[in-house]
């Protein structure tokens, strides 16, 4: 499966292509990697990304996972650059409920490009995320795209 390991201001993230398609962005760096015209062309749009010129990917994505919570990858993948919604919302959406949402969010194999952080807690809270840093990686995604220093 090729990878590739970029730089970006939350650490090293590394994308794995299969089929032409990206199918997971970890966290960290992993050694031996192997460049494609599609993991070239995502390691330019997540540095657009992060450089606040681009607002919304255009890659081909294939997460594996269950029929609801690719579900809710599509609800968040709706959700647009800079807005936020609620556990809560999400789940009246999908006539589902806020845990299971939560749960989806957490298995979301490809965040970022896939944008989990956009769904924050109904009290307030930012609730969780499966970033290297956790919620201060939540934290500095949401204010990259509301303009706001981290």
């Amino acid at each position: 499966m090729p990878y590739l390991t970029v730089p970006s201001p939350l650490g090293d993230l590394t994308l794995f292509e299969e089929n032409g398609q990206l199918v997971a962005l970890d966290w960290g760096a992993v050694d031996g990697e192997s460049e494609t015209p599609l993991l070239q062309a995502a390691a330019r749009q997540l540095d657009a990304y992060f450089d606040g010129r681009l607002r919304q990917f255009d890659l081909p994505l294939a997460p594996a996972g269950t029929t609801f919570q690719k579900r809710v990858w599509s609800a968040m993948q709706a959700i647009p650059y800079g807005q936020v919604l609620r556990y809560a919302d999400v789940a009246r959406m999908l006539n589902s409920g806020p845990r299971a949402v939560g749960g989806a969010c957490g298995r979301n194999p490809l965040p970022i490009l896939i944008p989990c952080h956009r769904i924050v807690g109904s009290n307030g809270g930012l609730g969780g995320y499966s970033g290297q840093d956790g919620i201060e990686s939540k934290h500095f995604l949401l204010n990259l795209e509301q303009g706001e220093p981290s």
